[in-house]
Formats: structure tokens, C-alpha cells, sequence
């Protein structure tokens, strides 16, 4: 390991003490190094700004960092064991580039406001992505609930119910991830703030200029104070998992339905044959194997933020437990949006099987709208539901399902699903 930017003289460090203090860091650093390089540049600029760097200092800085920054990308240099975290390795290759110009550049910053802004602006990038996809995943809905409107049963407590639609399965999961856009949106403003200048959580006696690197880095706000912007570490993260998190619920419930509807007992549904895999045993098999481990992804997110929350037993001000929570965040985020990516193909993708879905319409799924249609003419609704239950059976014997879902003129039900609406709402996330 290169040397410690915070080694004293006279003091011997255990390498199974700096192992422990490392742990991962230098590795999940990979994930944020670009964005480091990016503060970096700003905090560069803001010094010169200052006067803390002459502009031939300024200059051989930033573009050393550029070149950093190309090398680390093209892989001709990695962040391994060689360096403490990517915040020291950055340090390092300007001290061998640049000698005492790369010595000056931690002047007025701490690793704890560099790790900050790093990581907001990499949320920031997540939260963009997760945005997006769901975006896309809703849009995918849209589209195939304007052209499936294939009957199929919609269950309550697992138990055919009430005659429903693909198209109103598909607008239910649209609007849905219309939602969890624009909450990612919203999760996005609220830690679109910017802690570059704020230090080690109590400023620094420089007159620096934050609206500068505010500016420079994209943010919509300056983190005005240096002791919240430590106080929300952990915070922001928990927010953007959640917003994750809503999203991966949705595909967990979604993945739910599918994952019963392919099977032989329901035979609804057909995947996409790259979305299942064969049996290393049985030869006969196809297994929806995509399906389970989109499932399964909501564990991990919902995992992440729970080791987060645990850590956040602290006091103020910066305690090293939060390191902690880096890689909680990364794992995370990595395993929610993985699944994410491969929703809109496998949505565009299946295939419905209508003979299967109108065989498991029973005649006695149109006694709600019997009880309805009765309730209208003037019977008191619970007198028409108890004559409905008692001939349930047959009831419905002479309905289509069509006709139920054609006579569901609620808004939002079979015959009005404001597909018009949905779209507009879609719409807005891009303005």
C-alpha cells in the first residue's frame, strides 16, 4: 500500500490493522473514481479561483486529472491494493506527476466532503438511470395494453374474482412505473445538493467559492451547512434506495404473477425463450429462471438500506462506521437496477395464451356485475348480492367475457383505462 495521507512519524502501522481500516474500499472505489476525478477538477478550479493555485498550477492539475481519468477508463491504470481508497491514489499520481503542484491539491478538502460529493454525484447518475428505466418499463405497458386486450381472470386472495383483461394488467404496471419515475426524480432533487467546501463537517478557514463548484459540478443547490452534510450521509442513501426499492417492489410483484402464470396449472403466458433456461437434470424442463431472480433482487435493495439504517446509530459529525455503508449502497443499487434493465424486453417480449385465460372464466365471475346491474334497476345492492351468491354457479352462464369488461365503465376499469392520461403523466417526466 502506497503512503497514508494521514501517517504520522514515529508510528508503525499494522498491516492487519490497515486491512481491517481498508477493507473493501479501494475496490467499491472503482465505482465512484471517475466522478472523485470530476470533484477534483472542480475543487481545482475553485482554488485558483481563490488564489490558493496559480493558473499554470490550476492548469497542469486538471489536466493531469483529465489523464488520469482516460488511463482509468482505458485501463492502463487500476485502483488495487497498491492504494488505500481512490481518493489517495488520486493524490498520489498527481505527487508523481506533478511533485509539489500535486501536493497542494487536498488544500481545503477532506476525504469526508470528497467521498460526499463523489457518491452524490453518482446517486445522482443511479437515480437518472432508475428514471429512465422506468420510464421505459412504462412505456412498454402502455403500448401492449393498447394492443392486448385479450379477458383473462383477475384474482383476489389468489381466487378467480372478477373477469379482467391483459390490457388492464398491463395499465396497472404502467402506472406504476410512472410512479417510481418520477419518484426517482423527486428522490434526485431532493440530494441534488452539493457538499464539495464543506471539508471534515465544519468548514475551513478559506474563503471558498461552493457556488463555483456548484456550478461546475451540476448540482441545483449548494449543502449550505457543513455539520448536515455529514448528518445526511447515510440519509440520501436510504432515500435513493428507497426510490430503488419502490421500483424492485413493483418488479417482485410483477415477477409474482408471471412466475404463476407460466406455469403448466395456469398456462396464461409465454416468455421469451432467452429469459429461461433448462434443467441440469431433467431434460424435459424450461425453467423461468429470469423471472425469480428479478424476484429475488428485491432483497438486496431492501437488505442495502437496512444495513444503512443500522449503522446510522451515531452521533454527529463524522464517525469511520459509514464507510460501512458504501458497499451496502453499491450491492445494492447494482442488483435492483440489473434487474430493472431487463424488464422492458421481457414485457415486449411474452406472449399471451387466450384459450387458457378465457377456459379459467367461470360463468359465476360475472356475479359481481349481475349484483351491479341489479343495484342500478333499483334493488338495494345487498339484496342483489345475496341473490347473486345464490346462483353464482350459473349466473353468468349466458355472458362473454368481453361483454364484462366492455360494461366496466368506471374510470380506469376494462371499458376506459385512460391510457391518454398515463401517457401524459409519461410525457412529463421528459420536460
Amino acid at each position: 500500500m502506497s503512503d497514508l495521507l494521514w501517517q504520522k512519524k514515529g508510528i508503525v502501522t499494522d498491516p492487519r490493522i490497515m486491512q481491517f481500516l481498508a477493507g473493501d474500499d479501494v475496490v467499491l472505489d472503482r465505482e465512484f473514481f471517475l466522478f472523485d476525478i470530476e470533484a477534483s477538477v472542480a475543487h481545482v478550479e475553485g482554488l485558483a479561483r481563490i488564489g490558493i493555485l496559480s493558473e499554470q498550477e490550476s492548469n497542469d492539475l486538471v489536466r493531469e486529472l483529465g489523464l488520469l481519468g482516460e488511463d482509468f477508463s482505458a485501463g492502463r491504470f487500476v485502483l488495487d491494493e497498491r492504494h488505500e481508497d481512490g481518493h489517495s491514489a488520486i493524490e498520489a499520481r498527481l505527487i508523481e506527476r506533478l511533485a509539489d503542484v500535486g501536493r497542494k491539491v487536498h488544500t481545503g478538502r477532506s476525504r469526508n466532503d470528497q467521498v460526499l460529493v463523489a457518491s452524490r454525484l453518482w446517486l445522482k447518475s443511479k437515480l437518472l438511470e432508475l428514471s429512465s428505466t422506468c420510464t421505459a418499463v412504462a412505456s412498454v405497458c402502455i403500448d401492449r395494453a393498447e394492443t392486448d386486450a385479450l379477458p383473462m381472470p383477475g384474482y383476489t386472495h389468489l381466487q378467480r374474482a372478477v373477469v379482467s383483461s391483459t390490457a388492464m394488467w398491463f395499465a396497472g404496471f404502467a402506472e406504476a412505473f410512472v410512479d417510481n419515475a418520477w419518484r426517482a426524480r423527486q428522490t434526485l432533487a431532493l440530494i441534488d445538493a452539493n457538499p464539495l467546501g464543506t471539508a471534515a463537517g465544519y468548514g475551513v478557514n478559506l474563503a471558498l467559492d461552493r457556488e463555483y463548484t456548484t456550478q461546475k459540478l451540476g448540482f441545483a443547490r449548494v449543502q449550505i451547512s457543513p455539520i448536515y452534510t455529514q448528518l445526511s450521509r447515510g440519509k440520501f442513501e436510504m432515500a435513493a434506495l428507497d426510490a430503488l426499492g419502490a421500483a424492485v417492489l413493483d418488479l417482485r410483484r410483477l415477477a409474482w404473477d408471471l412466475s404463476l402464470f407460466t406455469t403448466a396449472e395456469f398456462d396464461f403466458v409465454r416468455l421469451p425463450a432467452q429469459y429461461t433456461t433448462g434443467s441440469s437434470i431433467m431434460p424435459n424442463k424450461r425453467n423461468p429462471d429470469v423471472i425469480e431472480l428479478m424476484r429475488a433482487s428485491y432483497a438486496s435493495v431492501a437488505a442495502a438500506r437496512t444495513e444503512i439504517e443500522q449503522l446510522l446509530s451515531l452521533p454527529s459529525g463524522y464517525q469511520r462506521d459509514l464507510q460501512a455503508s458504501k458497499g451496502s449502497l453499491v450491492h445494492g443499487f447494482h442488483r435492483g437496477l440489473d434487474a430493472l434493465r431487463l424488464l422492458p424486453d421481457l414485457l415486449a417480449g411474452l406472449a399471451w395464451n387466450g384459450d387458457a385465460m378465457r377456459a379459467a372464466i367461470e360463468p359465476s365471475m360475472h356475479a359481481t356485475d349481475v349484483a351491479i346491474e341489479a343495484a342500478v334497476a333499483g334493488v338495494p345492492f345487498r339484496d342483489a348480492y345475496r341473490a347473486a351468491a345464490d346462483s353464482a354457479a350459473t349466473v353468468g352462464q349466458d355472458r362473454t367475457p368481453e361483454s364484462s369488461i366492455a360494461s366496466r365503465t368506471s374510470p380506469g376499469a376494462g371499458l376506459d383505462l385512460r391510457l391518454d392520461a398515463l401517457r401524459i403523466r409519461l410525457e412529463g417526466l421528459s420536460q
